[in-house]
Formats: structure tokens, sequence, C-alpha cells
């Protein structure tokens, strides 16, 4: 790597805060261990597939005849999984230029993606968001996704799994509108290895990573990976510099045949100076050049001369500091039974110190601004045991696991809430942010600490039996027992009070694949999940005593790959029903009650076909209509029929890749459309759809490739997500470009 890159990287490892010394003498200490006793080469695993077709020798591209492990325990493929399933490699990120975990999820098909600095990366799909969305790192939910999921960079993931719909009955509680699994990469014994790649582009935007994969014998493997990202602003926004340092590591050992054991460690580090809020809507008599991209009846609008201006104080930021250790143990009893344990460890720092509301004041022409200071210290414990069957039933194939995992959970979260000083749009003076010790934070309820201590106990089954050759059947059930601990201390008030609410939700799904043909198969499933009210390890008091909200899905489709898998289609209709959600009660409009509903109804195709040897086009289109089915909020306000926030009708993503025939040159076009979106449930601000287009151009040469990128080529002015205030919509990133490097050895 480059001097600068190597330096870069070395800084943004000594402000993590982590013993480098240490770090770096293990690290040696690791590439000099001594050779382990030779011992035969692992065991390939057979296959565990339905009647697939022969393997064509064009890639799949949809990836379904890959094993995954998202959509089950099973080792099922997604051809196998009745549900939608889609996977983002490497290589994927790689072609289409994503680089950050929100560039990811924003390719979802069907997804929606905000970058709200309280929970950066934050993803809608299926017509829910938030907590009703589980994110997973290597099989392992810690914690609600709007905790834990970061904007970090891609390069130290293997792939991106995902499950659409409910998947309460394999990640627990909350994986309502889908389930996301981000997988690490990891040590292998197939060779030494060695890749890298860094790009500069604008807003003086600068990637730099390195990966490294070394057998150490016939027995042992290690691998490293390090990235770091910095800009002034990935949305070119003042005073928001960004940075992100990712580490991933990895030791493989297989003593035998029979017993595999991976021991890996992540340390990811984010922050954010200064944290966009969003652009604030300001009456179009104020506004320098008034935009019409939000609808409403107020006459407010975004101010397109102030698209670059934030409005946070000076030492407002946010950001994240993450460790993880996981151990996990395969072993196989006999050719009918194996064992898998899965051993892990997490703590994380997260600040939040924003300035969270910026609210338009028609009286004086100023936004009024608030402040809040809010901290996370994580810790979770893990450990999941499960047992596995591959075996036969008569005549016909079997699959069937069961286990148990217990999970503990310790949070601690001082808040401090106050406001600040109003500041003109045009010209705002931001001030500093206030201390923790300062004086703006006064009153009941204005300093508080929240604690959490949650037990978590889950047993799980699941099973796939061949009917016939050609009709798969797979159910699985999960149980789980959450003992939550919660106290709040009020600082200025010197008092405390605590409350024990306890969940049981049982989760379940049962689904059928049928062979058309070895190439086509037909699925239907239902499926059940439960979500909190809000996420567990922040309820507040009065919602501590209201139990999961439960949701029910059905789900029916089809997977068929034609023309000697040269093109690919998957296509799904789905019906989602979240009962239990917070409502008024209609007799007593001041009490709050579990009696609303929302529903979700949609459509999702996804096709990739090879139309020729050089051209390739890959196309997502996504319909979903979402709604309240009954919600009541404060004022006896009748939300019923109306859209959630964040959720657009259709979305669509596109992708023309055209390779030249005289020179290694590969062109390539992206296209991405979302329609408008509400920012609130009273569906009075309504934010226009967009589409983007970006281009690449990557000349190969013998062992990298070099490609330029552009980002927003018709440079459109969108608002991508709206955040903690309706009046505050965050803007999609101008026009801008890239050129980078990749290499592999």
């Amino acid at each position: 790597m480059a001097p600068v890159a190597s330096g870069h990287l070395l800084a943004l490892l000594k402000r993590t805060g982590l013993p480098i010394k240490p770090l770096l003498l293990a690290s040696a200490s690791i590439w000099q261990l001594p050779a382990l006793a030779d011992a035969p080469t692992p065991v390939v695993l057979k296959a565990l597939q339905v009647n697939a077709s022969a393997l064509s020798p064009l890639p799949d591209p949809l990836h379904l005849d890959e094993q995954n492990t998202t959509g089950s325990r099973l080792g099922l493929t997604a051809r196998e999984t009745p549900a939608t399933v889609e996977v983002k490699t490497q290589q994927d990120m790689q072609v289409k230029g994503l680089r950050t975990t929100k560039e990811v999820f924003s390719d979802i098909n069907g997804a929606t993606v905000g970058n709200v600095p309280g929970n950066p990366a934050v993803l809608t799909m299926r017509g829910f968001s938030g907590s009703a969305i589980n994110v997973m790192q290597d099989g392992v939910r810690v914690a609600s996704s709007t905790l834990v999921t970061r904007d970090v960079d891609t390069w130290n993931y293997e792939r991106v799994e995902v499950l659409k719909g409910p998947s309460s009955v394999l990640s627990g509680e909350g994986a309502l509108g889908g389930a996301v699994n981000m997988i690490t990469r990891k040590a292998s014994l197939d060779g030494q290895h060695v890749d890298g790649m860094f790009s500069a582009g604008s807003f003086n935007t600068r990637r730099a990573a390195i990966g490294i994969n070394q057998p150490l014998s016939d027995t042992v493997a290690v691998r490293a990976d390090i990235s770091s990202l910095s800009s002034d602003s990935l949305y070119d926004i003042d005073h928001q510099n960004t940075s992100a340092l990712g580490l991933t590591g990895s030791l493989l050992y297989t003593p035998n045949d029979d017993l595999s054991m991976l021991f890996a460690i992540d340390h990811f580090d984010d922050s954010y100076d200064s944290a966009y809020q969003g652009s604030p809507l300001v009456a179009a008599s104020a506004a320098g050049h008034a935009s019409g991209i939000v609808k409403n009846p107020y006459g407010l609008v975004i101010d397109k001369s102030a698209r670059y201006l934030n409005y946070s104080p000076d030492g407002a930021h946010s950001g994240a500091r993450s460790t993880a250790l996981r151990w996990t143990t395969d072993y196989r009893l006999n050719d009918d039974w194996s064992l898998n344990n899965l051993a892990s460890y997490y703590t994380a720092r997260r600040d939040f110190f924003l300035s969270g509301e910026q609210t338009y004041n028609r009286s004086t022409g100023l936004l009024d601004r608030t402040d809040q200071r809010i901290s996370h210290d994580h810790q979770f414990w893990s450990e999941r045991l499960s047992a596995t069957n591959d075996t036969l039933l008569g005549d016909f194939r079997n699959r069937f696991t069961v286990g148990g995992e217990f999970n503990y959970t310790r949070f601690s979260n001082p808040r401090q809430n106050g406001t600040t000083t109003s500041v003109d749009p045009h010209n705002p003076d931001v001030g500093s942010f206030p201390s923790s010790d300062s004086n703006n934070w006064p009153g009941a309820g204005n300093n508080v600490v929240y604690q959490s201590n949650m037990d978590t106990t889950a047993l799980f089954a699941e099973d796939a039996f061949n009917l016939t050759p050609d009709w798969l059947w797979v159910g699985g059930v999960r149980y789980e027992d959450i003992d939550l601990r919660r106290a709040i201390t009020d600082l200025n008030l010197g008092t405390r009070q605590s409350f024990n609410p306890t969940y049981r939700p049982f989760s379940w799904r049962m689904g059928t694949v049928y062979n058309l043909t070895p190439d086509v198969q037909l699925y239907a499933q239902y499926s059940t999940a439960v979500t909190p009210v809000s996420s567990l390890l922040l309820i507040s008091t009065a919602n501590g005593g209201f139990d999961l909200s439960k949701g029910r899905s059905v789900e029916v489709g089809f997977k068929a790959s034609a023309f000697d898998g040269r093109t690919t289609v998957l296509g799904s209709l789905y019906w989602i029903r979240l009962n239990d959600i917070l409502t008024r009660d209609p007799n007593d409009a001041t009490l709050t009650i579990q009696g609303g509903s929302q529903v979700s109804k949609g459509m999702e195709l996804s096709t990739s076909t090879q139309l020729t040897s050089q051209l390739q086009l890959d196309l997502g289109v996504s319909l979903v209509d979402a709604r309240y089915d009954e919600l009541i909020e404060a004022g006896d306000a009748d939300r019923s029929g109306n859209h959630p926030v964040n959720v657009p009708h259709t979305t669509a993503n596109a992708a023309v890749l055209y390779r030249l025939n005289t020179l290694p040159v590969t062109l390539g076009a992206f296209v991405k459309h979302a329609s408008g979106f509400y920012t609130d449930t009273a569906n009075t601000y309504f934010v226009e759809g967009h589409t983007t287009l970006d281009a690449s151009i990557s000349y190969e040469l013998k062992n990298a490739t070099v490609t330029l990128r552009g980002r927003n080529l018709t440079n459109a002015f969108y608002g991508e997500y709206s955040g903690y205030s309706s009046t505050q919509v965050f803007l999609g990133a101008p026009r801008s470009a890239e050129l980078g490097v990749t290499f592999k050895f």
C-alpha cells in the first residue's frame, strides 16, 4: 500500500484507542505460528439442493443455487427457501461502487435508506422500518437495528444476505419487515490471497483497504482486513467531516475432517463532525431559491440556496466504536448429525451530540433549535448451540435442526435535553454545543440516565422435508423468554424509578417449494413475527406495560432460470399485517392503548440476464401499498388509511454492463428510482420522487482494475428520507466523481 494510505490507516488506528503495540505484536506472532500437524483436507459437505439444473458456465447472478445462512439454519439454497432472499456479494459491491452500508442497503430491491445521525443507514423494507427490521453481523443480532447499525465501509464484508418479510422465527423479536445479515470476510485454506483498493473522489473523499488470507498449514489459516474512509462529507454538507475504520480478522482451525473452529474479531469506528440533521423547511417568502420537492398546505419549502448549510452547533457530533468477538465451532458427530456452537461478545460506545430539531419560526424568521446529548455504553454476550440432522425418512430427505440460545445485555444511556439559540437560515451563527455540566440541561426529565439489563432465552427448531423429489415443505418455530430490567434516574430531581417487563413471544412459519421443472420453482409461505412498540433497550416507563405487537404474513412467488442459466427471474406477492400498535382509545383520546394496525401488501420482481456475451442487464422493481388500518393519535386525530412515514409506493434499481470486444474495458450504467413519500403520519408533508443515474468505465489490467465512476450524473436535487422532525428532509448527494483501483494477487 502507498505510504500515504498506510499512514492514514495508522492514524485512524490510534484514534480508536485500541492498544496498537500489543495488536501489532499479536499480529506478528500469528504470522510466526509453527505449522501444526498435518491433517486431511476438511470435508466438503454434501450439497443441499432440490433437483438443481446442471451447472452453467456463467455465474449465478441472483445466487439461487448458493446456500444461504439468513433464510434458514438448514443449509438451504435460495432456490429451496420459501421466501424472497437477496444477496449482495463483495464483487457486486465493487462493480456497482457501493462504498458504505447505506449504499448497499439502498441497492436492495424494495428498500429505502436514511442516514439519520441517531441511527445511520436506517432501513425501510416492505412498509416497515427501524426496529421492525433486524440487522445482524455474522448471524448475531445484538439489539434493535436502530441501535447497532452503522454506515461503515463495505470492504470488510464478503456478502450481505437479505431475507424479506417476517423472520422472527430465525432472528428473534423485531424481524417483521425482514432481516439483513452482514457477513464478514473469513480465513480459508484455499491459498494465499492479497487484495486491496484505494480511491479518491469529490468532497475530498478517500478510501483505502487491504486484505490478506494466509494458510499457515494444512489445518490453520488466518485472514486480516483493514479499511478506512474519510470525507469532508459524503453529501457535500458544510462541517460534516466523516471517517470510518474497519478492522476484521479471523483464524480458522480444522484439525480433522469432523471438526472446524473459527475465531473472529471485528472492530468498527465511525465519526461525523457537526451531525447533519437534514434541510429544514422554511417559508417560501424567506427562501433564496425555493424548490418544489416538498408539497404541503403550509407554504413551506426546501431552500435550494441553503442546500450545503449545516445548522448544528460547533462541537456537535455523532459516532460509534464497537468490538465483537466470535467463536464458531462445527462438529460432525456422524454421517447424519452435526453440532454448531456460536459464542459471541460485543461492546460498543456511541455518542450523539446533536441539534435534533431545527424548526422554522414564522414570527421571527429564525430556526429554533434543540440540543440533545446522548451516549450508549453497550455490552452483549451470547451463546447459541444447535444440533442438525440430515437423513432419509423412508425414501425422502429430511433436514432438521433444534437448538437453544441465551443472550445477556447491559446497556447504559445518559441523556440530556435542552434548547439552544435560534439561527438565521441564511447566515447562521451556530454557536457551540454545551458541555455535560452546562446549565443548558435544567428541569425534570432533561438530565436522565437510563439503564437496562436484559436476559433472553430462546428455543428454536426448523425442518425441511421432501414429500417428493420435487416437493419440499419447510417449517420452523421459535419461543423466547425476555426478561428486561429497566431503571430511570433523574439527576435533576434526584429520583429513580424502575420496572421489569417480561415477554414470551412464540413465532412460527410454514412454507413449501415445488419444482415445476429443475429450473422453475413455485413457493408459498405463512409466517409470524413480533416487534416491540419501541426498542426494548430504550422503552419508556409509559410503554413498558405494553405487550409486543404481533405480525403475520402470506407470501407467494416463483424463482426461475432460463436459457442455460443466462436469465434468472424472481417474483413475489406478499401481504403483511401488524396488530397491536399503539393508538389512542377511541372513547378517551387521552389514553394510549394497543389496538392500532398497519397493513402492507406489495409485489417484487428481480431479474438478471446475459443478453449477449458482452451485455448484462439487472433489474429490480418493487410496489408496496402500506397503510394504517387503524390509528388514532393525540387530539383524537384519526390517521386510519394514511401511509407510514418514509415508505415510497414504487422503487426500482437497474444496472447495465457492457464489455468491449477490442479492449478490456467494461462500461456500466446504474439507475435508481423512488417515488414520493410522506414525512408525517398525518400525510401533510409529501416529498416528491426522484431518479438518479450513475455510470462507470473500468479498465482491467493483469492483477488490477481501474475504475472511473460518476454518481448522480444529472445532479438531481431530491429528498431521500426524513428524520426526527417532519419538517426536516435529508437531501441526496449532488453530482460527484471517483477514481479507484482494486487489485488482487
